[in-house]
């Protein structure tokens, strides 16, 4: 979204134009829509943006529910955006640490500040980009406890800033450093933690004045987690969305190390004062377990797995395995049905004999991969089921099995 896009947006018509929409769907006649838009005065740019917008609000509502039919996006900022539900979680650290005044650094469209301030937390939320930072003035118009200041994280000094009266003085600070390329749409994902804005180095600094957290990718370099830090990888339905570091009042005391796992049930964690200790590896059971992923990356496998009454199935495997069912959020449980060497031709031929045609493959352990693994195999059937590709010890091998 450029500039000029915005301003047409942001006026009463083009904001009654954009409420005035059905809601969007992938089936919509949109040549039909764009017509009578056009046809009814609108100017193209216009009409361009309010379906934009349209479309971004129906993607939102996995992230943000209601909400969504009432906020402004860019496609980027969409895309990294924190989910109401973990923003809430977000904000209630700081709700319990009695801060009251938070500098959101980096805010975005503004989700994190908008938990904040849903819990009645002052938020004076910072962003660097023109665009995004109107948005996220929209977003946050509701809240008289919020300013949006158009600055970068590192230009805005907390201390000095000059602050509504009786505003409380900042407290304390999130940040959700950019891990993309700049822009609106189309970016692309920084690799190199070097790279972020802010940078990490200007994060950490920030958790050596405040209580601070700080928004990552959840594969970020595990060396880089200072220690005074507590790491938590976050799971919603099975998708590791982010690696929280906290500093502080905002840390618990005792723990480094946490995943917390976000589903349809509720929340769930588990944690450690560190990294836990792996299970013996033994014999495969009737049952084989694959860890959520934020259990994985917060290496704590271990523990779980001494919850289920289960062992690994080789060294650095990050499967467990058991004859006792055990019902879990931190694992995916599986019902081995047999054992096969890992070879293509012998797999593909008692695929055939079982006439399983729908195939959902895993791999652990093992140079291969599923998609082209699923080429060879030629599936053809009405029956389904789970194959993990993986090794037990040096020996490679299959392992047909039923999601429970």
């Amino acid at each position: 979204m450029e500039t000029s896009e915005l301003r047409d947006l942001l006026t009463p018509d083009g904001l009654r134009l954009l409420d005035s929409l059905p809601e969007y769907s992938n089936k919509a006649d949109i040549v039909r829509i764009v017509s009578a838009l056009r046809g009814a005065g609108n100017s193209p740019a216009l009409v361009a943006a309010v379906l934009t917008q349209a479309k971004l609000r129906a993607k939102a509502v996995t992230k943000f529910g209601d909400f969504a039919g009432r906020m402004l996006f860019t496609e980027a900022g969409l895309e990294q955006a924190t989910r109401l539900r973990v923003a809430a979680l977000h904000a209630g650290r700081f709700f319990r640490a009695g801060v009251t005044h938070v500098a959101d650094l980096g805010c975005g469209i503004g989700a994190d500040a908008l938990a904040m301030a849903a819990m009645g937390i002052t938020v004076t939320a910072v962003d660097v980009d023109e665009v995004t930072a109107a948005l996220a003035t929209y977003n946050l118009a509701i809240f008289d406890t919020v300013a949006v200041v158009h600055s970068s994280a590192e230009d805005f000094d907390l201390a000095t800033s000059t602050l509504p009266e009786g505003r409380p003085a900042i407290g304390g600070v999130y940040l959700d450093p950019a891990r993309r390329t700049s822009g609106h749409s189309n970016t692309e994902r920084l690799t190199r933690s070097e790279d972020y804005s802010p940078s990490l180095d200007f994060a950490f600094g920030m958790a050596a004045r405040y209580p601070t957290g700080v928004k990552l990718g959840p594969g970020f370099d595990r060396d880089l987690i200072p220690a005074d830090a507590e790491a938590q990888w976050v799971s919603v339905d099975g998708d590791v969305v982010e690696l929280g570091l906290w500093f502080g009042a905002l840390a618990r005391g005792g723990i480094t190390r946490s995943a917390l796992i976000l589903d349809a049930a509720g929340t769930h964690e588990v944690s450690a004062p560190t990294d836990s200790e792996d299970a013996p590896t033994g014999a495969l059971g009737t049952y084989l377990y694959e860890p959520d992923g934020a259990v994985i990356r917060a290496r704590l496998i271990g523990d779980v797995a001494r919850t289920l009454d289960a062992h690994m199935i080789s060294d650095r495997i990050a499967y467990v395995t058991s004859d006792i069912l055990t019902a879990t959020p931190f694992a995916h449980g599986f019902r081995i049905r047999e054992e096969f060497p890992l070879d293509v031709k012998t797999i593909a031929r008692e695929l055939r004999a079982r006439d399983i045609g729908t195939l959902e493959i895993k791999k652990r352990g093992v140079d291969i991969d599923p998609a082209e693994f699923r080429k060879l195999l030629k599936l053809k059937g009405s029956a389904s089921a789970t194959l993990f590709l993986t090794r037990v010890g040096e020996k490679r091998i299959a392992l047909l099995a039923d999601r429970l």
